[in-house]
């Protein structure tokens, strides 16, 4: 095969794989779109209560939080491309002030799927005003989110979070290696 066909030999197999890609991701996610409010607000109840039990310091860092966002089974699908998708509720106060979806696609090393709980803590009044009052608000772009390992039964030390935005992903499901919320935008769903 010469080098002019390789190259368009190249182009085709990408073109499958991205088509590849985003069907697995649509079937993956299909069963999180168009949730309930009502929906919605169980499985952040239930992501909630799985954080209080299985991180402990859980409850601390909640109660330091000005907000919360609550992001119950996200899906992360791909091979070489892929896509996140996933909807949770904003909590202030205990109490659900909106609803949101992530959405993010990535490619290089990427291959599987997997769903996760994430909980994002908005630990100052100007994080979260900025969140709100950002359409698209991106991790890593509009903001800095920092990752906190919580795995293997490690305590959270509410002490030395210093950042406006702390994120956690716990409850993991799946093959896949990577957990980074960077390029993830969050959008609120508007009914």
């Amino acid at each position: 095969m010469n080098a002019y066909a390789k190259k368009y030999f190249f182009a085709a197999v990408m073109a499958v794989f991205f088509c590849l890609t985003l069907a697995l991701s649509g079937a993956f996610a299909q069963s999180t779109f168009n949730k309930s409010a009502a929906q919605i607000d169980s499985d952040a109840n239930k992501t909630l209560q799985r954080f209080y039990k299985e991180v402990n310091g859980a409850k601390e860092l909640t109660s330091a939080a000005k907000a919360l966002l609550v992001m119950s089974g996200v899906t992360k699908a791909g091979f070489v491309l892929g896509g996140t998708y996933g909807q949770g509720a904003l909590r202030i106060g205990g109490k659900t002030q909106g609803y949101y979806n992530l959405v993010s696609g990535s490619y290089g090393f990427t291959f599987g799927a997997e769903q996760m709980d994430i909980i994002l803590a908005f630990m100052t009044n100007e994080a979260l005003k900025q969140f709100k009052s950002t359409d698209g608000w991106e991790a890593g772009v509009t903001a800095n989110v920092a990752v906190v390992d919580v795995g293997g039964g490690k305590r959270l030390d509410t002490t030395s979070l210093q950042d406006p935005v702390v994120a956690f992903v716990f409850d993991a499901k799946g093959l896949m290696v990577d957990v980074s919320l960077k390029g993830a935008k969050f959008t609120q769903i508007k009914n």
